[in-house]
């Protein structure tokens, strides 16, 4: 791991503070030495995935380079090949590559609502990435600190996503989850890092508790706008174990559509929270359950759901 502290340059800027970790990479805040405009650096960790971060690393209370907050849901490496799922390191090499190719793919981006790069360089021989410094606070934060939480900041994931996808920008996100959910003071959201994605290898940087089938399509992100949905609701998650273990693969026989339906079975949220409203859980089943339950699907029952309780 680079081992950054405040004060310290890095190229023309001046650390000025940790702003969090993934599996793979630590990000830190940045001020431009001349200019003074505030930047986020994302540097690459020596080794990457959730299993190494959360096994060898103190949970502390704040966010600080060498532990891990409950702030934090570090993604992992997962293999999707002819078998089981993997989930597996990477070295720093690999890291390295991810982050050079999603610089590479967010340069390519113009959105509003999708984090931007704005340079790349050497730091002691490996990649910084240089992105916007979004204020605010993630959805994470939000949830921890009991504020409120709005229906259509998940319209508007929705309709970012689809507009992505039909331009052929950004298929698919791939990793949202509450950490990677940033909500501005007034009240924008934005998405931060995409699921790196390596059709060849077979690999995804997802984090299976939102996307439990490692899905590499739209419906991943339709999953994990239920999860997080069900996690607002009742404070749980719906799937104690993910992934799946046929994850990544269509069920070829009886056993395995059998043990897929046992693995996508859940307490319905009015079970642990009564106030939950009918159509907000009718949503969440089919976000989790449902096949053909797409963007479009999900988009126009959010706005019916918006629609009624205003």
């Amino acid at each position: 791991m680079l081992r950054i502290g405040v004060g310290e340059a890095i190229g023309r800027y001046r650390v000025a503070g940790f702003l969090g970790r993934g599996g793979f990479a630590l990000v830190y805040l940045g001020e431009d030495r001349d200019s003074g405009e505030r930047v986020a650096l994302k540097m690459g960790n020596v080794g990457g995935g959730g299993r190494y971060v959360t096994r060898f690393l103190e949970v502390t209370s704040k966010k600080n380079p060498e532990g891990i907050s409950p702030d934090e849901a570090p993604a992992e490496a997962c293999f999707l090949g002819s078998g089981a799922p993997r989930v597996d390191l990477l070295d720093a090499r690999e890291i390295d590559e991810l982050l050079v190719d999603e610089a590479d793919r967010l340069r390519r981006i113009r959105c509003p609502n999708l984090v931007a790069v704005h340079d790349t360089f050497l730091h002691e021989g490996r990649p910084v990435l240089v992105l916007e410094h979004v204020r605010g606070k993630t959805l994470r934060e939000k949830i921890r600190a009991l504020e409120g939480i709005r229906v259509n900041w998940f319209l508007t994931i929705v309709r970012v996503l689809a507009r992505l996808a039909a331009k052929g920008d950004l298929p698919f996100h791939g990793d949202l989850k509450p950490e990677n959910l940033v909500v501005t003071p007034t009240g924008k959201v934005v998405l931060l890092d995409p699921a790196f994605r390596n059709e060849r290898r077979g690999l995804l940087t997802t984090t299976p508790a939102y996307n439990p089938m490692l899905l590499r399509s739209p419906k991943a992100d339709v999953m994990a706008v239920g999860v997080m949905l069900y996690e607002i609701l009742t404070g749980a998650l719906p799937f104690d174990e993910a992934p799946w273990g046929g994850a990544g693969r269509e069920p070829s026989g009886e056993v395995e559509r059998l043990s897929l339906s046992y693995f996508l079975s859940y307490p319905p949220p009015h079970e642990v929270n009564s106030n939950v409203p009918a159509p907000l859980e009718r949503i969440i089943y089919r976000c989790l359950v449902e096949e053909g339950y797409g963007l479009a699907e999900l988009e126009a029952d959010l706005v019916a759901f918006l629609k009624n309780a205003a």
